[in-house]
């Protein structure tokens, strides 16, 4: 999924000025490539925003792009914490000519106004001119151009699998996941969470009119296009005011504006029964929701105490009865947390509705109150870990386990419900449904995979695709079937359903 911030800053640019986008996560290039680029296409400013475990490769990029004589504006959570470490002030390489603290609505066009003058100050902060920071209003929003906007990059298809989809229906050439925002902050401040600390506790919504307009524009390209794509609501809290969320998804629906989404939801927020029904009314699909841990120690450890797991079971069912599903995100490696975590709480998740169990270890990122806890308590083992990030990896001393032994909790949270019995066991959970809903489980399955066990390449596919093979064949009859018997049996053919 591309980030926002790009597009966002995009429109926020004043006009005279041309932009050119990449996403290093779905264009790749290396040093030289991008030195490359920047030259021949004469660009004349860089801004680059990279979260904590990207840093790294983020500043070897400017580090590239300024040797080829260009200037480089960062910005973001990271760099908003360590401004000092990317302008060269801790002792390091300098890696930036300037930087942009906090959300930079406000200050990108002031930096931009700068760059072209040959300006550029070392620091932009937004804040008045008492030294006051200034939160930007999302009223009114830019208008982002989504029905202009170049999206091949973004494409999800894989390219192997192009040509095949395409056979299916029009359009399945094509996927991709558009970033929307309704809403900035959060208040409920988790201990490992950077949210609260770079966009505040307060909320500020968009209108309901913008966001409606918004999912209208893309809703009309996908027709245009007739190409798939989903909406990811990147609100950190999407049901925050729950009020709010309510009249906004009733004017989705209202207008028609009704797009398969994604949101971020605490659950207990899912615990109110209208919500549940106008998410799946006005297009919702699939809701993450950071449970965290099932031990509530644990989560009153991390100030996350308002998250009840004797709970989840009630809210995943409420929402699987709206053909609704959840990505279920799990930490492992919290304080309280011992050898059989793992197992513990997959026992829990094996009776709950078939969803999307991921599993990470308990990080400490700068500037959060986790961060600032273990460095005094002299738990820190890698204090800069981001500067060389190692994926799944500890950068701090669990209580009641070894570093190794918290590795292998994560190890077996993902090679237990990734295995092919796992993917088999969430396909038949799902026999009453229609069979769209059983091949969405295994397909997004399947991707969930890769972040975990990375699928790269045409052989880690078929071979991915040979383990699951008994999975894809009964899938593959069932549709063949379903298929003859609208062809030639129209009358044994099953009701429409929107997961088909």
């Amino acid at each position: 999924m591309p980030h926002l911030w790009m597009f966002l800053l995009q429109s926020l640019t004043p006009a005279e000025h041309k932009v050119v986008l990449i996403d290093g996560n779905a264009q790749p290039m290396d040093e030289a490539g991008i030195a490359r680029y920047v030259r021949e296409e004469k660009i004349d400013l860089v801004g680059i925003g990279a979260m904590t475990r990207m840093i790294a490769k983020a500043y070897r990029m400017a580090d590239a792009v300024r040797a080829a004589g260009v200037p480089v504006v960062m910005g973001g959570p990271h760099v908003t914490e360590m401004a000092d470490e990317a302008l060269g002030r801790d002792g390091g390489s300098r890696h930036a000519d300037a930087v942009a603290l906090g959300e930079a609505d406000n200050t990108w066009p002031r930096i931009v106004e700068d760059a072209a003058r040959g300006e550029l100050k070392d620091i932009y902060a937004p804040v008045d001119a008492a030294g006051k920071e200034l939160k930007p209003s999302l009223r009114p929003y830019p208008i982002i151009p989504w029905d202009t906007i170049d999206l091949k990059q973004f494409n999800l298809v894989p390219k192997v699998a192009k040509r095949w989809l395409q056979k299916i229906g029009a359009g399945w050439g094509t996927f991709r996941i558009i970033p929307v925002e309704s809403g900035r902050g959060c208040p409920y401040g988790c201990e490992f969470c950077t949210v609260t600390g770079f966009f505040g506790d307060s909320i500020r919504f968009r209108t309901n009119e913008s966001v409606v307009n918004e999912l209208l524009m893309l809703k009309a390209r996908g027709r245009r296009e007739r190409g798939q794509f989903a909406v990811f609501f990147i609100d950190d809290n999407f049901a925050i005011n729950l009020k709010r969320t309510k009249s906004l998804l009733r004017d989705i629906i209202a207008a028609g504006a009704q797009v398969h989404w994604v949101a971020q939801i605490s659950a207990n927020l899912l615990r109110d029964q209208e919500l549940v029904d106008l998410i799946s009314a006005s297009g919702g699909k699939w809701i993450f929701i950071g449970m965290e841990s099932i031990d509530p120690a644990n989560l009153k450890d991390v100030n996350k105490g308002f998250n009840k797991p004797e709970e989840y079971a009630a809210v995943l069912k409420r929402l699987a009865q709206r053909n609704v599903y959840a990505i279920t995100s799990f930490i492992f490696g919290m304080d309280n947390d011992t050898v059989g975590a793992a197992e513990r709480t997959l026992e829990q998740v094996r009776t709950w509705p078939p969803g999307l169990p991921i599993f990470g270890l308990l990080t400490p990122l700068p500037g959060t109150p986790l961060y600032k806890r273990l460095d005094v308590a002299g738990r820190l083992t890698r204090p800069k870990h981001w500067q060389e990030f190692i994926a799944f990896t500890m950068a701090h001393t669990p209580l009641k386990m070894t570093i190794d032994e918290a590795h292998a909790e994560v190890n077996y949270g993902w090679s237990h419900s990734y295995n092919p019995e796992a993917l088999a066991h969430a396909v038949a959970a799902l026999d009453d449904q229609p069979l769209g809903y059983r091949v969405n489980i295994f397909l997004a399955r399947l991707c969930f995979r890769g972040i975990y066990f990375p699928m790269l390449g045409r052989f880690a596919w078929l071979k991915v695709i040979s383990e699951n093979r008994a999975t894809i064949f009964n899938l593959a009859k069932q549709g063949f079937a379903a298929w003859w018997d609208s062809r030639f049996r129209p009358e044994a053919a099953p009701e429409t359903s929107a997961g088909d």
